[in-house]
């Protein structure tokens, strides 16, 4: 997404929004919001899909670098779901063993 800095955890705070490489895909939702694990820098993001606006971060255990899934729960809400691993093809290391959901707005 346009903007959109990824992190470099080790270089100092200054730095660190350096862009990083990915590994899987986005998915994008009917409300217009874009969403990316695909990094090796652990964090899962939200995106306005019109704008390319960042809307959201969250610090995960361990790198995703994967494609995210979204379903619709027995309550009526939208739900993102994406692993938290580490390893594989960016030979991150292994930190966590999760799988993070995540509930939308309901305006969302």
């Amino acid at each position: 997404m346009a903007g959109a800095a990824r992190v470099t955890d080790s270089l100092p705070p200054d730095k660190q929004k350096t862009g990083r490489p990915g590994n899987g895909g986005t998915i994008a939702t009917a409300a217009g919001l874009v969403f990316i694990g695909a990094t090796d820098d652990s964090r899962f993001r939200a995106f306005d899909a019109k704008t390319g606006k960042e809307l959201w971060t969250f610090k995960l255990g361990g790198a995703a670098e994967a494609t995210p899934t979204t379903y619709q729960g027995r309550d009526g809400r939208q739900y993102v779901v994406i692993p938290s691993t580490g390893g594989g093809f960016f030979n991150n290391p292994l930190t966590d063993d999760s799988i993070m959901a995540f509930a939308l707005d309901a305006s969302r």
